[in-house]
C-alpha cells in the first residue's frame, strides 16, 4: 500500500532514462543530498528516500517496524519504493551507513542494480570504531540519544572544516526519537559479520568508493578492499572528512555523475 512506503521525492528529467537513488545514512535524512539536487537533475531522474524512522519517514505506521530492524528488512523498504516507481534498475548512491544499505541491495536485488557509488564507505570496523560501539551499547540506556550521537559526530568528524557536516547530522538526528535511535543502533549487532562478507564477496557491479582524505576510521579499509576488487575503484578527495558530499560537493557531483555516465 502507498501509505506503507518510505517517504520518498523525484525529480524527472525530460530525456534521461537513467534512475539515481539516493540513500542517507543511521540519523540523517534526503536533506543531508540537498548539494547533489541541482547537480544531478540536470542529467538524470532521480529518487530521494527517507529510511524508515528518519526525516519524513519517522510517523509511518508499518507493523513490521515494531520488530527488530536488520539491514535486509532496512534495504527492501528502498527496494519497494523502486518497484512502486516502476524502476526496473538503477544507480545508487550512499553516504555512511547508507552504503551497507545499498551494498545490501546489491546483493538481495543485484538485477536492480546499475552502479554502486560508496561515499563515505563503512567497510570494516577498526579498533577505534569498535571502541565507540561498545562506549555507545554500555551508554545508551543511561544517556540522552542525542548526546550519543553528538559524540560520534564529533568523533567520526572531529576537525573545524567538518563542521558543517557535523552540525548537520546532528541536526537531522534531533528528528529521530530515541526508540528509533535503538533500534537502529542495534543493527550494529550485524555489523561485523556482515562487513566481512562484503570484503571477502566482491558484488560484480560497476562500484566507486568516494571517501576523504581525512575519514581516518574508515578510509584505510576501503583502500584494502579496493585493491582486491576488480569492479570496484576510488576517489579520495584531499582535505576531506567523513561526509564527503557535503564538504565536497562540487567535486563530489563531478566525480560521481562523469562515474555514471561513464557506467
Amino acid at each position: 500500500m502507498q501509505e506503507q512506503l518510505l517517504y520518498h521525492k523525484i525529480y524527472q528529467h525530460p530525456s534521461s532514462q537513467e534512475w539515481v537513488v539516493f540513500v542517507h545514512g543511521a540519523g540523517g535524512s534526503s536533506s543531508v543530498w540537498h548539494k547533489q539536487i541541482k547537480a544531478y537533475k540536470e542529467h538524470f531522474n532521480i529518487v530521494l528516500v527517507d529510511l524508515r524512522g528518519h526525516g519524513k519517514s519517522n510517523n509511518l505506521l508499518k507493523a513490521v517496524w515494531e520488530n527488530k530492524y536488520t539491514f535486509k528488512q532496512v534495504s527492501q523498504d528502498v527496494i519497494e519504493v523502486i518497484d512502486a516507481l516502476q524502476i526496473e534498475k538503477a544507480h545508487f548512491i550512499g553516504i555512511s551507513m547508507g552504503t551497507i544499505i545499498i551494498r545490501t541491495i546489491g546483493e538481495i536485488a543485484p538485477e536492480r542494480v546499475r552502479s554502486l557509488i560508496m561515499a563515505g564507505a563503512v567497510i570494516q570496523l577498526d579498533i577505534r570504531s569498535k571502541f565507540l560501539v561498545k562506549v555507545g551499547n554500555a551508554l545508551k540506556q543511561v544517556l540522552p540519544h542525542i548526546w550519543l550521537y553528538k559524540l560520534f559526530a564529533f568523533i567520526i568528524m572531529p576537525k573545524k572544516q567538518h563542521e558543517e557536516s557535523r552540525s548537520l547530522f546532528i541536526r537531522e538526528a534531533h528528528q529521530l526519537t530515541k526508540k528509533e535511535f535503538m533500534k537502529w543502533f542495534k543493527l550494529t549487532a550485524e555489523l561485523n559479520p556482515l562487513l566481512k562478507y562484503f570484503r571477502v564477496q566482491e558484488l560484480k557491479v560497476p562500484t566507486l568508493y568516494v571517501m576523504g582524505e581525512e575519514d581516518y576510521l574508515f578510509l584505510a579499509a576501503v583502500r584494502k578492499v579496493v585493491a582486491g576488487h576488480s569492479f570496484s575503484s576510488l576517489q579520495v578527495i584531499a582535505n576531506c572528512g567523513h561526509v564527503v558530499n557535503v564538504q565536497a560537493p562540487d567535486q563530489f557531483n563531478t566525480l560521481t555523475i562523469d562515474y555514471i555516465k561513464g557506467v
